[in-house]
């Protein structure tokens, strides 16, 4: 805007150009602004209106969602990435980790199933607030309790029951189970009979040619001989015989309730020659069953768990805790050749889910 002068001096014709005043500026600038703010006032009177006139329960439902959303964000940014594992790179790790013979030798002193000592304890509490870091303390109470008190409880067991690392206390006791306890993977074990047996019968043609054939180990006993073949030790797999028995390791794939991930978890084949006694023993924890399906069973063969005695029968399972005092022996005669049954492990079924995973993360091999 140029401002003309009306009447110009004599002195000076050419008027200088004068910029606007102060005072005419503050009033458009003061209209500019309260344009502005009206619409600002319309702008949020329309979206306050918008939102009366949505459904209540609707907002609830988006805002939940909302929440659930952040919270899975926060919650997989923490997790460490998981890479997908194959059966072929399962083996080779595991051949990387000290598979001799078709039996894993622990490398590591502070394996808690191998090694024994004053810091057990202290080692199985540090992993148990490891894995609550990561996940939660949800639902840990009873193992929390059991960490806490472990040396109280094996050392106060009754001599019928005492696992030599880990009690879960407040677990139902009993040498035997059902079959109804893990009816699904009994079941399935025993519809596969035929097929876990062709692969033993196939496998078991290699004694006629050496004493103790490769991925088989001799067990010490106190009569008799004892050979077992293992397809997972102590939670984890035995590639090479795993390849010699591609069916059977397969279905563990299919087991809802069989322990792989950590040192509690053995799946094998296990003979007993005639005239062979295993000597009483307990298993390391109360966390677990063990599945025996029969494959050959001749007479005069039982199983003695907790003081009471069970025959094995071809095609059918049978389940025991092995935290019991157990022993097994053989006295069939010669001819009628060796006992044979397909041993695995299972979860108790009284142990909840987050604690199977709890577990398999504090025992987990070689942690």
């Amino acid at each position: 805007m140029v401002w003309v002068p009306l009447s110009p001096t004599s002195s000076d014709r050419r008027a200088p150009l004068r910029a606007p005043s102060t005072t005419t500026m503050s009033l458009e600038w003061l209209t500019d602004w309260s344009c502005s703010l009206d619409g600002l006032r319309d702008f949020i009177a329309t979206g306050i209106q918008s939102f009366r006139d949505c459904d209540a329960t609707a907002l609830v439902a988006v805002a939940c969602l909302l929440v659930l959303f952040v919270w899975y964000c926060y919650h997989v940014g923490r997790e460490q990435p998981r890479a997908y594992a194959t059966v072929n790179a399962l083996m080779q790790s595991a051949e990387a980790n000290g598979v001799q013979n078709g039996f894993v030798y622990c490398q590591s002193p502070e394996c808690v199933r191998c090694s024994h000592h004053d810091g057990l304890n202290q080692k199985l509490y540090h992993n148990l607030q490891e894995y609550a870091k990561r996940y939660s303390w949800s639902g840990m109470g009873r193992i929390h309790k059991g960490i806490r008190e472990q040396g109280r409880y094996l050392n106060s067991r009754p001599s019928i029951q005492k696992p030599e690392v880990f009690f879960l206390p407040d677990l139902p006791t009993t040498p035997y189970f059902s079959r109804d306890a893990q009816k699904h993977d009994v079941e399935l074990l025993e519809r596969n009979f035929q097929t876990i047996l062709c692969e033993f019968e196939t496998l078991y043609k290699a004694f006629s040619n050496c004493s103790l054939p490769q991925g088989w180990k001799m067990n010490s006993t106190p009569s008799g001989e004892w050979f077992t073949f293992y397809l997972v030790n102590q939670g984890m797999c035995v590639p090479r015989n795993c390849r010699r028995c591609p069916r059977t390791y397969r279905l563990l794939g299919s087991l809802r309730t069989c322990i792989g991930n950590n040192v509690f978890g053995n799946a094998c084949i296990s003979v007993l020659s005639p005239g062979t006694v295993i000597a009483e023993h307990y298993g390391p924890t109360n966390i677990r069953i063990r599945c025996h399906l029969g494959l050959k069973t001749p007479s005069n063969c039982e199983l003695v768990v907790g003081g009471e005695p069970q025959c094995w029968a071809e095609g059918r399972c049978l389940l025991f805790d092995d935290s019991f005092l157990h022993t097994a022996f053989h006295e069939g005669a010669p001819e009628e050749g060796p006992r044979v049954v397909f041993m695995v492990d299972l979860w108790h079924p009284n142990v909840a889910a987050a604690e199977r995973q709890a577990l398999d993360f504090i025992f987990a091999p070689g942690r």
